[in-house]
């Protein structure tokens, strides 16, 4: 591999884990603040984890 597609490679990784984190801490704000929405928090952040995963997959292959 060149080295440009491996600092791209890398800010990929780095980009996704960072993406993951803030909709995490975000989703675990939201239900503190609102417990009885709970269930739907959860399920939006587990499809935009999903498609953010998809996402910097996609791109790690391309």
């Amino acid at each position: 591999m060149e080295i440009p597609a491996l600092v791209g490679t890398g800010l990929i990784v780095i980009g996704a884990g960072y993406g993951l984190g803030k909709i995490g801490s975000s989703a675990m704000e939201a239900i503190a603040r609102q417990p009885e929405a709970s269930g739907n928090i959860q399920t939006a952040m587990i499809i935009i984890a999903a498609l953010l995963e998809g996402l910097s997959f996609a791109a790690l292959i391309l």
